[in-house]
């Protein structure tokens, strides 16, 4: 099995890198890339993938995810 990893960069996107089929919500794929980073802040008008918006904005993403979150 191929490796994939996925990596959170400090208030910016998750990077994607290794053999992965991405796929929009009709079930179209993306063209594959061995590295893509994907937009965090939601507002990147490249979505899914991230075009810089994020520090234009001052996105300040969560450290790391927290076990007592109401969303788990």
């Amino acid at each position: 099995m191929a490796e994939v990893t996925i990596e959170t960069i400090k208030n910016g996107p998750y990077i994607v890198k290794g053999d992965v089929e991405l796929k929009d919500s009709d079930g179209n794929a993306f063209p594959t890339e061995k590295r893509m980073a994907l937009c965090r802040c939601g507002a990147s008008t490249e979505k899914p993938f991230c075009d810089g918006t994020h520090s234009k904005i001052g996105f300040q993403a969560a450290e790391r995810a927290v076990p007592e979150s109401a969303e788990n």
